[in-house]
């Protein structure tokens, strides 16, 4: 029998301490071995308990959220998910606790905690499963019933086999989770000014993809923006999905562009990388350069599938540089991808490929 996913819950709030018990809990795989409603009494229980996962509260008395985290990340590295409000200010924070090494975020709001908290249950117990698995590096310095998972159909029909006409404009589409912005970080910051339009799906809660993309566009030569609807999809251009919407590619003419929409969650995911992949395939067809990189679970396998079958040209980021290697590996073993490569090569294996007439 595999042991159980031992998690140490970190938040000043009572309420929301004993709601991520319940939530937790509710899952078999996991067991919640302490709370501690600061960072000092947090130490302690880690010493004595040694959890595989902790959900860490930003905001808390005595040491912020911030603080505690690169401590940890610097002494004893383990996962952890950080648990932030649903405003601009937390989004803001929580990038910095994601270049620290945090493995996902835990949203709650300011009011309605408790029943938020359990009508997000999946949500939560995927994101504390995905940092289980994870690969954490030391920074520098109850059973329940699952909703059925939906596919891509619920947004868009699949594509109908009639190759797009091939342009001389090639478009990049990007699926990742589970340390996904780092890594995006990375990729995006390799990209010169004039590179092919890129349209990313991050699974990231609303909010936090404006933060997310706020900062990009501040490190990289490239514009990055959080898309809106409309938004044409060009060179020196890459677009992030907003948190909690459906992107999907479309084309009139020769202009690409972005659109926007709400919807059901496909794979248990709003955005969903599936809905980016299948409305590529849908519009560009073989004008498109897929890339797929580190998550939990296996949205977006599909999607380039389809993709590929549609004519893209498929990468997937190795186990070795990813920290899950759920999201590729699923679409390896659907025989979506064409080349598989470590982090650091895949811009550049894009732009040759987006070269190619």
């Amino acid at each position: 029998m595999r042991a159980k996913i031992k998690v140490l819950i970190v938040d000043d709030s009572a309420v929301v301490r004993e709601s991520l018990r319940e939530v937790l809990e509710s899952d078999s795989s996991i067991e919640v071995i302490g709370a501690a409603a600061d960072p000092f009494a947090a130490a302690e229980k880690i010493k004595e308990q040694k959890p595989d996962v902790i959900t860490l509260d930003v905001e808390m008395p005595r040491m912020d959220g911030i603080a505690f985290l690169r401590k940890i990340m610097t002494q004893h590295p383990m996962p952890v998910v950080m648990c932030s409000s649903l405003t601009v200010d937390g989004a803001e924070t929580t990038m910095q606790a994601m270049e620290l090494g945090a493995i996902d975020i835990i949203t709650k709001p300011k009011m309605g905690v408790k029943k938020f908290l359990e009508d997000s249950r999946v949500m939560i117990c995927d994101s504390v499963r995905a940092a289980a698995k994870a690969r954490v590096k030391r920074a520098p310095r109850k059973e329940f019933v699952v909703n059925r998972k939906l596919t891509a159909d619920v947004m868009l029909a699949p594509p109908t086999g009639k190759s797009m006409a091939r342009t001389t404009e090639k478009i990049v589409a990007v699926g990742a989770s589970t340390g996904g912005t780092e890594a995006l970080r990375s990729f995006l910051e390799s990209f010169p000014e004039d590179c092919p339009g890129i349209a990313i799906v991050q699974h990231m809660p609303e909010h936090f993809t404006t933060a997310f993309a706020k900062r990009l566009d501040g490190l990289c030569r490239i514009q990055v923006k959080e898309a809106a609807d409309g938004d044409s999809i060009i060179r020196g251009r890459a677009l992030i999905a907003p948190g909690n919407r459906h992107m999907l590619i479309n084309r009139s003419g020769a202009r690409y562009y972005v659109q926007v929409k709400d919807g059901p969650l496909v794979c248990r995911h709003r955005p969903s990388v599936d809905v980016l992949f299948r409305s590529a395939a849908q519009y560009a067809g073989s004008n498109t350069v897929g890339v797929i990189m580190t998550g939990m679970g296996d949205d977006g396998a599909r999607g380039m599938l389809e993709m590929k079958n549609s004519g893209a040209y498929n990468f997937a980021q190795d186990e070795d540089s990813c920290v899950v290697f759920g999201m590729p590996q699923e679409a390896i073993k659907l025989g979506a991808v064409d080349r598989v490569l470590p982090l650091e090569q895949i811009s550049q294996a894009v732009l040759h490929e987006a070269d190619k007439q």
